[in-house]
């Protein structure tokens, strides 16, 4: 039987063939052809460009990209058999990335590379790959001797495994929970299309009434719009102790997981000569020290402070008109959903209406194609998922440059949230182009009676959010991988291409080829949009200190010369809340528990990066506010496709080829300005 995980490098994936047992075999042979190879490599006499960079390319690509399938295919389509298989593989992979980047001879051979005369005449991103190969080296402890170079493999192993552990220990924890409610009044206020979502899933699990789940589709409309305050307090708890000593599932608690991640990460620190996991991090980031960090944090905290504390107040104020004396976390968003419905006449429900998913994606691809001159089209391939959809990405001379699958629907035994990932980079070879492949999963609600999912503008911020990292991967020039936007960008500019397209979401023109109303088919009225507008900044100060509190709290907590007890976790955790925070949670609250981004998605010490990238995000966009063109409505047109092409060309096209701050300059003609997202957020006096 073919292993479709064997397939030459050049084709493309059967995903649809794909079974659990197929991992161990193809991982188990591509180890030992790539170890065969590298080995040679690194004996060589003489070391040549492509003697050693596109030989070492050539010897591992087919086994890195099965493994990302395997990741991939655990967190969309995750089972016993997919993930025990993962389990099996995963410390022979850490074993193996392990021996490669501390390879004495291989690291020879780089270093032979970049001391040659060859190197002078090296063009731009050969020069950069081999500088961030020697880097990495040195970072990955190729200089480490002895006990502690064993010391450092089984750190790597025992934190990738922690981390596998601790993802599988929330979804598990999500997915083992579930609320049946039989009495209809239970559940009033909720609308009408969540209800026969609810009633579905009940159904499919041969019950009566309707099931209440922890995903998001699920738990957000009931936090939103359920009457019963108790309900809330219900979903709101178990929500809260996903994965913790606080739910009834000992098995699952990842106390001991996050203690273990810490303590390693400290003492992998320790081994490479730094004083903590988060200046270790800091050394292929923007930043330059966790003190930089946590200042530039604290800034962004006292300009929003005020403003959060006036939303608070207010909030608490409605809430006691609502009949909410005693105003609890589990109140907060029906309360804020019911002010804002208050204050700016609509509701999330009926501006969902408008927002049915074929629409969006029409419009989202309209938008890729006015800006960057792409056009995303359908095509038929293997997928993993019936729900799964694939599209060739074309050029402006309808030349094949990629191909994007999207994977819409929240369902059992996928991982919550939305990401985008990379089965294959660009790649220039003497055979050919390899085209990237690429990744865009989101969990949003999947059609029901017959009708297409109907997204909320949070949703069509969040798909345009990941349509920008696909597209930084999708719309590369780079011949090399090792300088490709997710191998070389800096972390905390890798979020700048998904949060400047975010801005598009809040244009007029782009939400008229964006939006058609479920059953009239007609784009969201002037009217609506401008009462959403209106509403943009709806509580961004309190938005604005919750991303800081996360960000502070991650910081801090990486930027320890050791690892910290549990309780030392939430208490790091409580003192950042006490000084930005605004609505504190009850002490049982488990945050950490389930933050996947920290503990299992390569967030650690990072989180910050997504503040960061938005000083950066905002400022570009503030570029196609410049060169918008007025209409005659009043309204103004950014899909300005010459300042689109520049971003495509110095931005996206360009990848890790120089440093984000460079290509930033380019495109901008200048260093980054915090004032377009103080302006943008509402936290400044007056703002537009």
């Amino acid at each position: 039987m073919t292993n479709p995980l064997l397939a030459p490098i050049d084709q493309l994936i059967d995903y649809a063939q794909i079974e659990a047992a197929h991992i161990e075999p193809a991982i188990s042979q591509l180890l030992e052809q790539a170890r065969a190879e590298v080995e040679r490599i690194a004996t060589q006499p003489t070391a040549t460009w492509d003697s050693t960079v596109t030989a070492l390319h050539n010897a591992t690509e087919q086994l890195w990209r099965a493994w990302t399938i395997v990741g991939h295919l655990n967190s969309v389509i995750n089972s016993p058999a997919l993930r025990d298989a993962k389990t099996q593989c995963l410390p022979q992979i850490t074993e193996f990335s392990t021996w490669l980047g501390q390879h004495p001879g291989l690291y020879q051979q780089y270093l032979n590379l970049a001391q040659s005369e060859a190197f002078n005449h090296y063009n731009a991103e050969q020069k950069r790959a081999i500088e961030l190969a020697l880097r990495d080296f040195r970072l990955g402890g190729v200089e480490l001797q002895g006990a502690d170079r064993q010391r450092y493999g089984e750190i790597s192993e025992q934190q990738a495994l922690a981390a596998q552990r601790f993802s599988e220990n929330v979804l598990d924890s999500m997915d083992q929970w579930a609320l049946y409610v039989t009495e209809r009044s239970q559940l009033d206020g909720i609308p009408e299309d969540v209800l026969a979502a609810f009633a579905e899933a009940a159904a499919a699990d041969h019950k009566e009434g309707w099931k209440i789940t922890l995903k998001m589709p699920s738990y957000l409309p009931v936090m939103q719009y359920a009457s019963q305050r108790e309900l809330r307090h219900t979903l709101y708890k178990a929500y809260a102790t996903i994965a913790s000593d606080q739910a009834n599932q000992p098995e699952l608690d990842n106390s001991e997981v996050i203690e273990n991640l810490l303590r390693l990460r400290a003492e992998e620190s320790q081994l490479l000569g730094h004083t903590s996991f988060a200046e270790l991090r800091l050394e292929t980031r923007m930043a330059d020290t966790a003190e930089q960090v946590i200042d530039f944090l604290n800034d962004l905290a006292q300009r929003a402070l005020p403003f959060a504390r006036q939303d608070y107040e207010q909030l608490k104020a409605y809430a006691a008109e609502l009949g909410i004396d005693d105003f609890q976390p589990w109140d907060a968003t029906y309360v804020s959903e019911k002010l804002r419905q208050a204050q700016y006449n609509y509701s999330e429900d009926e501006i969902k209406q408008y927002f049915t998913e074929p629409q969006v994606l029409n419009g989202l691809f309209h938008v890729a194609q006015q800006l960057f001159g792409v056009a995303i089209k359908p095509t038929e391939l293997s997928t993993w998922h019936p729900d799964v959809r694939a599209y060739q990405v074309l050029d402006a001379t309808q030349t094949l440059i990629g191909y994007l699958y999207i994977d819409m629907y929240a369902r059992a035994g996928k991982q919550g949230g939305a990401w985008v990932n990379s089965e294959r980079s660009r790649r220039q070879t003497a055979q050919g182009l390899h085209l990237p492949v690429t990744y865009l999963v989101c969990n949003f609600s999947s059609p029901q009676d017959g009708k297409p999912a109907l997204l909320t503008h949070d949703d069509v911020i969040t798909l345009f959010h990941e349509s920008g990292h696909a597209l930084h991967n999708l719309l590369s020039t780079v011949d090399e991988p090792d300088v490709s936007a997710f191998a070389a960008v800096e972390w905390d500019a890798i979020e700048l291409p998904s949060q400047f397209m975010e801005n598009f979401c809040w244009e007029y023109p782009v939400l008229t080829t964006l939006s058609a109303h479920v059953d009239t088919g007609a784009p969201l009225p002037f009217a609506l949009y401008q009462k959403l507008l209106a509403a943009k900044n709806f509580q961004s100060g309190m938005q604005m200190v919750r991303q800081v509190e996360f960000a502070l709290f991650d910081m801090l907590v990486h930027h320890q010369p050791q690892g910290l007890s549990i309780t030392e976790v939430l208490d790091t955790l409580d003192q950042v809340r006490s000084q930005v925070a605004v609505i504190l949670p009850p002490s049982w609250h488990r945050f950490p528990h389930a933050f996947s981004h920290l503990f299992a998605g390569g967030y650690g010490a990072g989180y910050y990066s997504y503040k960061w990238a938005e000083v950066l995000s905002a400022d570009a966009y503030a570029a196609f506010e410049e060169n918008a063109i007025p209409l005659a409505d009043g309204s103004r047109n950014t899909l300005v496709a010459e300042t689109g092409r520049l971003f495509r060309d110095e931005i996206l096209a360009i990848g890790g080829v120089r440093s984000a701050a460079d290509s930033f300059h380019a495109f901008r003609g200048r260093q980054p300005s915090p004032d377009a997202l103080l302006r943008h957020s509402g936290l400044v006096e007056n703002a537009a």
